[in-house]
């Protein structure tokens, strides 16, 4: 499975009020392991950036002053992304800004694009109700070095989170290696040849097994005055006419 772990910077909060993408940064998942490639750009906006974004992110207009905008980055970014699964923490704020941008060029929305998206900060929520689940929280509950994160950074906060996401996750993993292992105990000799699965002797209780287990079950059913869900109800004698 191909999956793209996603972050993005941005002016504001809210692009409903005009605010836009300002960097975005992934990196690559392949059957859940990093494949070393990744996908990072800046953009200029064409607009201001709120002063509480400069103090989160430390992109300032003058830095983004020389960069493209997003019209000349989005085909390389679909390229990117086509046909993924996508990663992000806290999803909803992510995808409306990308769906926003993209809309404004007339193109398709990230779910026309992409094959789903997992939210960890949803997942992380399930997983520990009531307890900090920022990226720094669960970079902290999954002993994942974050020392280096003095401000957010797209393409750094994408690849602490697929650490964080993959050490979620690696219980789902070790079920299904399991199963995978158990599936195929008994299959092959050592040199890999088919062997033939031998047919399984089945016990049956004797009778007079049968008859001692129900000799038990009765003397529970006596102590338990009879209220054993276990055994059928005695049926209740006819009232003389």
């Amino acid at each position: 499975m191909r999956q793209i772990v996603l972050d993005t910077e941005t002016t504001g909060l809210d692009w409903r009020n005009g605010d836009r993408v300002i960097e975005i940064g992934c990196v690559e998942l392949l059957n859940r392991n990093l494949t070393g490639r990744h996908f990072h750009v800046y953009i200029n906006p064409g607009r201001s950036i709120d002063a509480e974004a400069v103090a989160v992110h430390g992109i300032t207009e003058e830095f983004l002053a020389d960069k493209p905008g997003f019209a000349a980055i989005v085909a390389d970014f679909e390229a990117f992304v086509r046909d993924a699964e996508l990663v992000i923490h806290n999803a909803s704020f992510d995808v409306g800004f990308l769906d926003h941008e993209l809309e404004l060029l007339g193109r398709g929305r990230l779910s026309a694009l992409c094959a789903g998206v997992i939210d960890t900060l949803k997942l992380a929520k399930e997983q520990n109700p009531g307890k900090k689940a920022s990226l720094d929280a669960l970079c902290d509950r999954y002993e994942i070095d974050n020392a280096h994160r003095e401000l957010h950074g797209a393409l750094l906060d994408a690849e602490l989170l697929a650490e964080v996401y993959l050490a979620m996750t690696r219980g789902q993993e070790s079920l299904m290696i399991g199963l995978e292992e158990e599936a195929i105990i008994g299959e092959t000799d050592a040199g890999g040849v088919a062997v033939e699965r031998v047919a399984l002797k089945v016990l049956r209780a004797t009778e007079d097994e049968l008859k001692a287990h129900d000799a038990v079950l009765g003397d529970i059913s006596k102590a338990n005055k009879g209220l054993c869900l276990w055994l059928p109800p005695e049926p209740v004698a006819d009232a003389p006419a």
